[in-house]
C-alpha cells in the first residue's frame, strides 16, 4: 500500500512540474493555429533542394502539432508535392519544437537544456532532409539516364480565404483537438514516470550509468520503438534522471523517441521506402548519440533537472493546473469508452 501511495505521489510531482506549461503551451498552439493559414507550409515545400528542407524545419517550429498528429499532416504535405527530405525534416523537428513541447521541457530541465534540445533537433532535421534529397536526386538522375520518364505535375492551389480569428476555435483546437491527440500518451508517460521514480533501484542502474556510451545505446533501443509524444516522454526522462541517468542520456531519449516510434517508422517506410527509413533512423540515432555525448562532455556540471521531489513545495497554480489536466484526461478517457 505504501508503494502505491508513493507512486501516486511521484505522479503528482511530475504532473505539477509540467501541467501549467502544457496548458499554456496548448493555448498558444491554438492561437497560432488561428493565425497561420492551413496551406502556408504546404505551399513552400515542393522543391527537392536544401532550401525546402530548411523551410520545412523552420516553418515547422511554430506549428501547433504534436508527434501524435504530425503523421497525417506529413502525408498531406507529401500529397501537396513536398520533397522527401522536406517531409522527413518536418516529421523530426515539428513535435520537438512545438510550443507546448518547449515549455514542458523548460518545466523539467530549464532553459539551457531546452535550447540545446531545440537547436540540435533543428540541426538533425536539416541534415536528415538534405541527405534524403541528395540521394533522391542521384536516383532521379540514374532513372533519367536509363530512359525512364519522370514527370512533374505542378498543381495550382487556390489560396484559401483568410478566416477571422476565433477564440472559440483556438480553445477548441488546443483543448479538444490537440489534447485529445495526446491525452493517452501523456497519461502513460506520467504513469511510467511515477513507476520509474518509485521502483527503479538506483543500485542496479548505477553500473550502467557509469558507462555513458553503453547508456546511450540502451536508451536508444528503448526510445526508438516507444510510442510516446514529445511532451509525454518528458516525465519518463525526468524519472530516469532522478534515478541517476546523465543529462546526455536523457537528451538521447528525448531526441530519438518522438521522431522514431513504431508508427512513424511504418509511415516513413510506406511513404518513401525502406532505404529512406534506414537513412531516417540512422541519421537520427547517430546525431542523438553524438549530441548526448557532447552534452555530457561539456555541460555535465550544469544543474539540469529543475523539479522538486517534494509535493508541498508546489504552489496553488501548479495544483490547479494539475487538477485541470487530470480532469481533461479523465474526460477524454470516459468519452473514448462511449
Amino acid at each position: 500500500m505504501d508503494t502505491v501511495v508513493k507512486i501516486l505521489e511521484n505522479i503528482v510531482v511530475l504532473a505539477n512540474a509540467m501541467s501549467f506549461y502544457i496548458l499554456i503551451g496548448l493555448l498558444i498552439a491554438g492561437i497560432l493555429k488561428q493565425l497561420i493559414p492551413d496551406d502556408f507550409i504546404a505551399s513552400h515545400l515542393g522543391e527537392s533542394k536544401s532550401g525546402s528542407v530548411i523551410k520545412a524545419t523552420l516553418l515547422g517550429i511554430p506549428m501547433p502539432v504534436c508527434s501524435c498528429s504530425v503523421i497525417p499532416l506529413a502525408k498531406s504535405l507529401q500529397k501537396e508535392g513536398a520533397s522527401k527530405g522536406a517531409v522527413q525534416s518536418f516529421l523530426i523537428s515539428t513535435p520537438i519544437t512545438g510550443v507546448d513541447s518547449i515549455l514542458a521541457t523548460y518545466s523539467f530541465f530549464g532553459w539551457f537544456f531546452t535550447l540545446y534540445r531545440v537547436v540540435t533537433s533543428v540541426f538533425i532535421a536539416i541534415i536528415t532532409g538534405i541527405l534524403q534529397n541528395l540521394i533522391e536526386s542521384k536516383e532521379r538522375v540514374k532513372a533519367e539516364g536509363s530512359g525512364s520518364c519522370s514527370g512533374c505535375c505542378c498543381e495550382s492551389h487556390t489560396a484559401e480565404e483568410k478566416k477571422g480569428f476565433s477564440t472559440t476555435e483556438a480553445l477548441r483546437y488546443a483543448y479538444v483537438t490537440l489534447f485529445g491527440d495526446i491525452y493517452k500518451a501523456l497519461f502513460i508517460g506520467l504513469l511510467f514516470g511515477g513507476l520509474f521514480t518509485t521502483l527503479l533501484p538506483k543500485e542496479i542502474l548505477e553500473p550502467l550509468f557509469e558507462y555513458p556510451l553503453l547508456t546511450y545505446f540502451a536508451v536508444l533501443l528503448i526510445a526508438m520503438p516507444l510510442y510516446v509524444c514529445a511532451t509525454a516522454s518528458l516525465p519518463i526522462a525526468a524519472a530516469l534522471m532522478l534515478s541517476g541517468m546523465s543529462g546526455g542520456a536523457a537528451f538521447v531519449f528525448l531526441s530519438a523517441g518522438p521522431a522514431t516510434n513504431t508508427v512513424t517508422m511504418g509511415v516513413v517506410a510506406q511513404m518513401f521506402g525502406k532505404k529512406a527509413l534506414m537513412l531516417y533512423l540512422g541519421t537520427i540515432a547517430s546525431f542523438s548519440i553524438l549530441f548526448g555525448y557532447l552534452f555530457d562532455t561539456f555541460f555535465s556540471t550544469l544543474e539540469v533537472l529543475t523539479i522538486t521531489t517534494e509535493v508541498e513545495n508546489f504552489g496553488l497554480l501548479d495544483t490547479l493546473s494539475t487538477l485541470i489536466m487530470f480532469g481533461l484526461i479523465g474526460y477524454y478517457f470516459i468519452k473514448g469508452r462511449r
